[in-house]
């Protein structure tokens, strides 16, 4: 479970988070939506330890994140995959090597052989058999965040948080990447956090929905729940993004 518990976040004097409470359950699909701006990326590099909180709590597993040591975060860390907003990969290396990173950057004591099959098989899990020994620059955008998510999968994560997984890409490559989430924590059993504010995505992928506003939760529950809110503030946000 990670449980967060009156988190403050503040940027040159701007307030970001301003007392988020939120559990998340072992096994789920959370989504976290909000406007731009309103922390829900702040939110999840607290997760992982990227941000100290100015006051309040970041607990994984029982365990508060900014408290832990250098060596302590760092064995915590290979619990998580990371899809960063981006994809964040490195263009001077070829898919097979940007996916194999984290088992070299961790010094794994598996054989190069074994590396190979494993980034493989995690290709084959996201669809992108074959790509092995091509440049990011030869892949779309929605290759190059099934390679992402080839990386985030290649150290068998029990978390993987998505930072906005759709944004860029076209209606029909957003629902291929929503359908791959939500294939791959039914079928890897993780727990899933995804911050978006793509409405489609929310109600194709999560089980739980958390809307950030002013800088706390303002909305925590199932995705049909939101949808159906008479809250004005609810309401004009579905608007805002389904247009």
């Amino acid at each position: 479970m990670i449980e967060i518990e009156n988190l403050h976040k503040s940027f040159d004097g701007k307030q970001v988070l301003n007392g988020i409470n939120l559990s998340i359950n072992t096994g789920e699909t959370m989504a976290i939506i909000g406007s731009s701006g309103c922390g829900k990326s702040v939110l999840i590099k607290h997760i992982v330890g990227l941000l100290s909180p100015d006051k309040g709590t970041v607990k994984v597993e029982g365990r508060i994140i900014d408290k832990l040591s250098p060596k302590e975060l760092y064995e915590i860390r290979k619990k998580f995959g990371f899809l960063f907003q981006g994809s964040a990969l490195f263009d001077s290396m070829t898919v097979e090597e940007n996916v194999a990173l984290p088992l070299v950057e961790n010094k794994s004591i598996i054989s190069e052989k074994e590396i190979e099959n494993i980034v493989a098989e995690k290709l084959e899990l996201v669809g992108l058999q074959g790509t092995q020994k091509l440049k990011p620059a030869g892949l779309s955008g929605g290759m190059k965040k099934r390679a992402a998510l080839a990386r985030a999968l290649i150290t068998v994560p029990e978390y993987i948080l998505y930072d906005e997984p759709t944004t860029g890409l076209d209606p029909i490559m957003s629902n291929n990447i929503d359908n791959l989430i939500k294939d791959l924590s039914e079928k890897l059993n993780v727990t899933s956090v995804v911050v978006t504010h793509d409405m489609y995505s929310v109600k194709n992928v999560a089980s739980s929905v958390a809307m950030i506003y002013e800088g706390k939760i303002y909305f925590n529950g199932k995705p049909k729940d939101l949808l159906n809110s008479k809250d004005q503030v609810i309401i004009d946000f579905i608007a805002r993004t389904c247009v």
